[in-house]
């Protein structure tokens, strides 16, 4: 089971719980994810099966997409809908305020983390510190809002209206603290009432998979199960294709350098993606002067001949004996 399962995650379980869940039905130790997702969130999680767990480090930085309901006119201990909320008195905004204020959180911003988040301060997760009563001293971020949109806005209750906003956002980026930022600037407070992650990169919500389905799959065969992983570069569009040749498979399999067929630019950032003749992902590597330097190995390196040491061992009993070896097995041993 080597691949990547997009799975939509429904509110409820943690992104722990989907992983232990997806581990038992794949039969698979290996299993990541990317990205974790708050218990009452829903939507795309990315999850990364056996070899796949090489590359989820590379999803880490991708682009968030997010459906958020920000309900204003109280404040919550946790900042969403599941903290202890006081409400608070004063005028609450009309969409038109709401949408004007929406300006100062777009583009590069600061915000802290929430109190009840999964950051470690001195060896200790900061919801663990603040559940045990204790004050949490986080340390402020800078975060990149790329889009921030309201889409809908109900004031059936206009004492505590409601917004839904579409955001896209850096990874790191806490859509519960943005609520709550947006509500004291308002001096209205806000909380995050729901959330759904549309998109993690390039994995979107439509095309992603329920746990309903991906259960169903592993009762019928492990090979329906299979069907449901994408490649193991899916999401990976970014890093050129570079083809090796066939002598460059197995150098590369030991994890040595190649030169590939052309001269490559970029910098010690760039990664490519290595294929052999077949189109088989072979590897992800980096530019090393005018090499091709294996960062992470897909296919395992061919058994090196072994010599017959029971026939050596016979030849030194008795010169007669003709061993006749491979050359090949002789210079390997």
């Amino acid at each position: 089971m080597d691949g990547i399962l997009v799975v939509d995650k429904p509110a409820g379980p943690t992104s722990h719980d989907v992983v232990a869940l997806v581990r038992r039905l794949s039969a698979t130790k290996r299993v990541g994810h990317g990205g974790t997702l708050d218990p009452f969130a829903a939507g795309v999680l990315p999850l990364f099966l056996g070899r796949a767990t090489r590359v989820a480090e590379y999803h880490l930085g991708d682009r968030k997409r997010y459906r958020a309901t920000v309900c204003f006119g109280a404040t919550s201990t946790t900042d969403d809908l599941e903290g202890e909320l006081t409400p608070l008195d004063g005028r609450a905004p009309t969409r038109e305020v709401v949408e004007r204020a929406l300006e100062r959180f777009r583009g590069r911003i600061t915000q802290t983390p929430p109190a009840y988040s999964a950051i470690k301060v001195g060896g200790r997760r900061a919801y663990a510190l603040a559940r045990a009563g204790q004050t949490v001293q986080l340390t402020p971020r800078d975060v990149e809002v790329h889009r921030l949109e309201l889409v809908a806005w109900d004031a059936a209750d206009a004492d505590r209206p409601i917004a839904i906003l579409e955001i896209e956002c850096s990874a790191g980026t806490y859509v519960r603290s943005l609520a709550r930022d947006l509500g004291a600037a308002l001096g209205s407070g806000a909380y995050l009432g729901a959330l759904t992650r549309t998109a993690s990169g390039s994995f979107e919500l439509d095309a992603a998979t329920s746990l309903e389905v991906v259960r169903d799959a592993a009762a019928a065969s492990p090979e329906a199960l299979r069907s449901l992983l994408l490649p193991v570069d899916a999401g990976l569009e970014a890093f050129p294709v570079v083809e090796v040749a066939p002598d460059d498979v197995e150098a590369l399999a030991r994890g040595q350098l190649v030169t590939p067929p052309s001269p490559l630019a970029g910098d010690a950032d760039a990664r490519y993606r290595v294929v052999g003749p077949g189109g088989e992902l072979l590897a992800i590597a980096a530019v090393r002067g005018e090499r091709l330097a294996p960062d992470k190995v897909f296919v395992e390196p061919r058994a090196r001949p072994r010599l017959d040491v029971t026939a050596v061992e016979a030849a030194e009993l008795d010169p007669t004996v003709d061993i006749d070896p491979d050359p090949a097995a002789v210079d390997d041993a």
